[in-house]
């Protein structure tokens, strides 16, 4: 929506022959076209909307003053030499009755807003009124994406359940859905590329709302996984829940992706998308909240940590343990003798083993 938004100031700059600036109804910029750098382009309001992406309340103050909130068509408002303020041509941006947005263009004072014989102005207005069905659309979509946050985290019951609601009356009750978790949060102006899904940024990660053509078909999930991921930076994961019908359970399915990109971004046969069916054990060590400091001593030695990984990965068979880490047996022997010595605990125990197992799981999913 961002690079339409863009297409559409270009649009109306090209048409009315001026530099064009686009700002949401509480002034926030939201695109511009480019402007040679002279004294008839630029202003000081224009310079700080562009420096600052939006205006202060007192510039709001002095152009509402001249009924751009509830103006219908185009109209002028007047300059402030003392201010530094050159005159402008406003096309208010306007959907179903409400104003969205401006379009500001610095014409030098040439077009007169009343002229409805001028082509360019009405083609203009129609740019201003495509404009206005795109914010119309994007507020939409910020309000389920903030419903979203709502049912996700669990904010206060009625916020959750309110949340859930607008979900489910967005999808249905009985619609099969699944939660995608993108990590980390991609930077701003990135753009879902699924038709139909609902996105919001959830502390360091995304969640991706997205309904399915059955509860057992995961394709779309992996595909908006798999498309997100190519146009994020290297190193983004993805984690995939189960799917369930309706909205019931939006915290405990976020719980179940979240957890599933946490073991993408340290499990190199899980990555980069990894969905909660396929974890296994690994659900285990995630729930863990570290390592048992009685392993501290073996996370230390990145030789000896390796080589326990690969041997309990292996069910301790030493044969395969040696072939995978390309190491002669008697020497993985030697290896496996130290860590007795440095925790206490003896791999020939199944109670030692598997707090040694789970603690260096742990150890992984928090990047030690």
């Amino acid at each position: 929506m961002r690079d339409d938004l863009q297409d559409l100031v270009d649009d109306v700059s090209r048409v009315l022959a001026a530099p064009a600036t686009l700002e949401d109804a509480g002034f926030t910029l939201l695109a511009f076209c480019a402007h040679d750098d002279d004294a008839d382009t630029m202003d000081a309001v224009r310079t700080r909307s562009i420096l600052t992406r939006g205006s202060p309340p007192a510039t709001r103050r002095w152009f509402e003053e001249f009924g751009i909130a509830s103006a219908e068509g185009p109209l002028r408002t007047p300059a402030d030499p003392t201010a530094g303020i050159l005159t402008r041509l406003v096309l208010p941006v306007r959907h179903e009755g409400r104003t969205r947005g401006y379009l500001w263009l610095l014409d030098g004072g040439r077009i007169d807003p009343a002229d409805r014989s001028d082509p360019a102005l009405a083609r203009a207005v129609e740019l201003a009124a495509a404009a206005g069905r795109l914010l119309a659309e994007r507020e939409g979509e910020d309000d389920l994406g903030r419903a979203l946050v709502d049912a996700v985290t669990g904010a206060p019951g009625a916020r959750a359940d309110a949340g859930a609601g607008r979900l489910a009356a967005r999808f249905g009750e009985r619609t099969p859905q699944v939660l995608v978790a993108l990590v980390p949060a991609p930077p701003p102006g990135w753009a879902l590329p699924a038709a139909g899904a609902v996105a919001a940024v959830v502390g360091d990660a995304v969640a991706v709302l997205l309904p399915l053509p059955s509860a057992g078909d995961l394709r779309p999930a992996g595909a908006v996984a798999a498309s997100s991921l190519a146009r994020l930076p290297a190193g983004s994961a993805a984690g995939v829940s189960d799917a369930r019908r309706g909205t019931g359970d939006l915290p405990g399915q976020w719980a179940q992706a979240r957890t599933a990109a946490r073991v993408a971004t340290a499990v190199p046969h899980l990555s980069p998308v990894a969905h909660w069916a396929e974890l296994g054990a690994w659900r285990l060590a995630a729930a863990l909240p570290g390592p048992d400091p009685v392993v501290e001593p073996l996370l230390a030695d990145p030789v000896l940590r390796e080589t326990a990984e690969v041997w309990l990965d292996c069910a301790g068979s030493a044969a395969r343990a040696a072939a995978e880490l390309r190491i002669h047996r008697q020497t993985l022997y030697y290896r496996l003798g130290r860590i007795p010595v440095l925790t206490g605990l003896d791999p020939a125990d199944g109670d030692a083993r598997l707090l040694l197992h789970a603690s260096l799981r742990a150890a992984r999913l928090r990047g030690r």
